[in-house]
C-alpha cells in the first residue's frame, strides 16, 4: 500500500500522541468493570465510554502529571462541578466513567461517579448548601453549577451532566428509553480492557473519529477512504503498574481492512524513525503495530522515566494544542 510521506511529522505524531495520550485526555475521569448502575444510566446508542480507575491513576505520578497537563476544559468542569458540591474527587472518588451518547442530531455526555461519598454525607453538604432538587419520577435532581445537574443513584453512585444528559440518563434507567444493556455490540467490546487504569470502547462513529485524529493528512489518501468504511469499532486500555502500557484495538470488517491499515500505520513509523532524533525516537521504537485477524493492534510499552520525559517534550507539547 502507497502512501505520502511529504508530512509525515504531523501523520506520526498525532499517532503516537493520539494512540498513546487521547486515552488520558479524560483522567478526570473511574474505571474497572460498569456496575449494574452504571450500566443502566447510559443511554443505548452510545458512541464512547471512558472510564478510569481513580485510586491507581491518582497513585501513579506520570498519571497525574498527565491529568495535569491534558485534561479537556469540559472535563475539568465535571470535577469543578463536583468540588461544587462537596465532593473531592482525589479523596472521595474510586471509579469515575464517561458516556458520550448520540441524541438526535446532538452529541451528549454523562459521568457516573462512584466512591465513598454516602447518601446521607451528600444530601446533608447539600442542605448546608441550600441546594434544593427537583424531583424526575423517582429521582431527585440538584444542580451543581457550572449549568450541570446531577442525581443521587443510590448509597455510593452519583449520575451528573447537563440537564437534559442526565434526563435522559434516569430515561433510560426508568425503561423509557434503551440503556446500555441493550447495546451488545459495545458491551462485547468491554470484556478486554475493563480491568485497566483507563479504558474505552467505542462504536464505529467513535472510532472513525479516533483513526481521523491520529492519522491527520493520511486520512485524505484514497486507500484510506476505502479502509475507513470498514471500520466496526475499538477499545484501548492504559496501565501504570511497571512503567506505561497502552493497548489499542480496531476492529474493523476483515482481515485484508486490518492488514492494510496495519501496513499504512508501519510504512509512516518507517519512515518517520529515519528522520526523528530524541525523544521522538525513543517513543517509535517504543511503539509496535500489527494485525491480527479482522483487528489493527497498536501496543507502546515505556518506562515511567522515559515517558516523563516525553510529557515534556516539544512534541507533546505540539500534540495537545
Amino acid at each position: 500500500m502507497s502512501h505520502n510521506p511529504a508530512k509525515p511529522s504531523k501523520f506520526m505524531n498525532r499517532f503516537i500522541l493520539v494512540a498513546v495520550l487521547i486515552t488520558v485526555a479524560s483522567i478526570a475521569a473511574g474505571a474497572s468493570a460498569l456496575g449494574t448502575s452504571a450500566r443502566s444510566v447510559i443511554p443505548s446508542d452510545v458512541q464512547q465510554i471512558i472510564s478510569v480507575d481513580y485510586r491507581q491513576v491518582i497513585n501513579s505520578q506520570t498519571a497525574t502529571e498527565l491529568h495535569d497537563r491534558v485534561l479537556p476544559e469540559n472535563l475539568k468542569q465535571f470535577e469543578a462541578a463536583l468540588k461544587g458540591v462537596g465532593i473531592d474527587p482525589q479523596r472521595d472518588i474510586d471509579q469515575l466513567t464517561f458516556a458520550a451518547f448520540r441524541d438526535k442530531t446532538m452529541l451528549r455526555m454523562v459521568g457516573v461517579a462512584q466512591g465513598q461519598f454516602s447518601l446521607k454525607k451528600t444530601i446533608a453538604r447539600l442542605k448546608v448548601r441550600k441546594i434544593t432538587p427537583t424531583k424526575l419520577r423517582t429521582a431527585l435532581v440538584y444542580p451543581m453549577g457550572n449549568g450541570m445537574n446531577m442525581s443521587l443513584l443510590d448509597e455510593n453512585t452519583l449520575l451528573f451532566g447537563d440537564p437534559e444528559a442526565v434526563k435522559l440518563a434516569l430515561s433510560a434507567r426508568d425503561g423509557q428509553i434503551k440503556s446500555l444493556n441493550s447495546n451488545s455490540d459495545i458491551l462485547d467490546l468491554m470484556p478486554a480492557v475493563d480491568s485497566g487504569a483507563v479504558w474505552s470502547v467505542l462504536d464505529t462513529i467513535g472510532t472513525e473519529n479516533m483513526m481521523n485524529s491520529a492519522l491527520g493528512d493520511v486520512t485524505k489518501l484514497t486507500s484510506y477512504e476505502t479502509l475507513k468504511k470498514r471500520l466496526r469499532s475499538s477499545r484501548y486500555v492504559m496501565n501504570f503498574g511497571s512503567g506505561v502500557r497502552f493497548d489499542l484495538d480496531v476492529i474493523t470488517s476483515d482481515n485484508m481492512t486490518a492488514a492494510g491499515l496495519s501496513t499504512l500505520v508501519q510504512a509512516g513509523m518507517m519512515f518517520r524513525k529515519s528522520q526523528a532524533t530524541g525523544v521522538e525516537k525513543s517513543a517509535l521504537e517504543d511503539m509496535s503495530v500489527n494485525s491480527d485477524s479482522n483487528q489493527l493492534k497498536v501496543h507502546f510499552k515505556s518506562d515511567e522515566k522515559q515517558f516523563q520525559t516525553l510529557i515534556g517534550s516539544d512534541l507533546f507539547a505540539a500534540m495537545i494544542r
